[in-house]
């Protein structure tokens, strides 16, 4: 005998989200920006909508929503993500840093701070995912981790043009303000060395 909808509820479990019986929806735990957050979302419910929808940090931008664009890029766990690309549900107990955990007015993250003196944006829609991507990228070269334009896989890995460009591919901007993003990590690559 099939078990209808409403009959599986009272199974331990998820259970369906009101109107919409073949829905679930689970309660998560995230720290977000430093802060622990709890939400109850749809299981279908992608990190950049629990983000921006359940939690209202709307820094992290809704671009292509198909992973192209990279203009909802986050970091999770020290590393980027494509917001629109991941569930919530995967991310129970992770680590998000948007945008707006980085820094404040007064008291901005150096690669804002470079972004805003290299004049890293012009509509500024992709600049959160820019800038999370920028931090990432230089995390990942200091861990040494190649790309596929790194020559040298036994030697460390270098902050070039060549590296940061390809690094940063997944990141678009429909401005064209690509040859100052790459002044702006170049410099702060600079002051890290």
């Amino acid at each position: 005998m099939p078990v209808e909808p409403y009959e599986a509820a009272t199974a331990p479990g998820p259970v369906p989200t009101p109107g919409h019986p073949m829905s679930y929806s689970t309660k998560l735990s995230l720290t977000i920006n430093g802060q622990v957050r709890d939400i109850d979302v749809d299981n279908r419910t992608t990190l950049l909508d629990a983000l921006r929808e359940h939690l209202h940090l709307t820094g992290t931008k809704k671009g292509c929503d198909h992973g192209q664009c990279g203009a909802c890029t986050v970091l999770v766990d020290g590393r980027r993500v494509n917001a629109c690309l991941t569930l919530a549900v995967m991310h129970e107990g992770d680590d998000v840093t948007t945008i707006e955990g980085l820094g404040e007015p007064g008291n901005l993250h150096p690669m804002q701070s470079a972004f805003v003196k290299h004049d890293g944006f012009q509509c500024g829609y992709c600049t959160p995912g820019q800038i999370c991507s920028s931090i990432a990228v230089l995390d990942e070269i200091r861990a040494n981790i190649p790309s596929h334009v790194t020559s040298d896989l036994t030697a460390d890995a270098a902050v070039t043009v060549e590296e940061i460009r390809e690094r940063m591919s997944g990141n678009i901007c429909r401005c064209g303000a690509y040859s100052n993003i790459i002044d702006a990590i170049t410099e702060v690559a600079g002051t890290q060395a």
